[in-house]
């Protein structure tokens, strides 16, 4: 709401400059606002009383709108890419589409993971889903499944998405705390290795 729109009998004004000039009546921040060519703005309106700054609207509304469009432009707009396996699809074949899956995933996109049945291969669905499952473990670095395993008709489909940053540095964490314990059970076990060594007579 601006100017003549803004109904509070009291407003805590900020002026143009962003100083704060503490709470006065509408009629007379309306007044310094026109003063100085400029608009009363209501910036806060949920507070008690609202809070108004002496601004000029048209151009703040123009810098709010060209944010807003730049804010769109750096959004990632998520596509759905496709990856067909075969039941059995060989480990090298495995790990070429498991790269791709890995650089969608990476670029945020979510991947779709397809595999169809023809004529007697029907009887090998459970294959079928290991190696889905198997594929999906090879990219578990940058993706989660969002969609598991479903058999629709002769055709077979998962849905992985890519994990948050967040996720990652967790999940690298527990991996690294891993590591740190295995290690320090190596070494202990090396340590109850070595002999004793003998006292001798002289």
């Amino acid at each position: 709401m601006i100017n003549e729109q803004i109904r509070a009998k009291e407003v805590r004004l900020i002026d143009s400059e962003g100083n704060q000039l503490g709470v006065m009546g509408i009629q007379e921040a309306r007044t310094m606002a026109e003063e100085l060519n400029l608009d009363l703005v209501n910036i806060s309106p949920s507070a008690a009383p609202p809070v108004c700054k002496i601004m000029d609207y048209g151009k703040f509304r123009y810098e709010q709108q060209k944010k807003e469009k730049e804010a769109r432009k750096k959004q990632k707009v998520v596509e759905l890419k496709e990856i067909r396996l075969g039941i059995f699809t060989e480990e090298h074949d495995l790990i070429t589409k498991s790269n791709n899956a890995l650089k969608f995933l990476t670029a945020g996109d979510k991947v779709k993971i397809s595999m169809r049945f023809r004529g007697r291969e029907m009887g090998y669905v459970s294959k079928g889903r290991e190696t889905m499952l198997r594929f999906c473990t090879m990219v578990e670095e940058m993706g989660t499944i969002e969609k598991n395993p479903i058999l629709e008709g002769r055709n077979m489909s998962m849905v992985l998405t890519p994990k948050s940053e967040k996720d990652r540095e967790k999940e690298q964490k527990e991996k690294d705390k891993i590591e740190q314990r295995k290690e320090a059970n190596q070494n202990g076990e090396k340590q109850d290795e070595i002999p004793s060594g003998s006292d001798e007579k002289i």
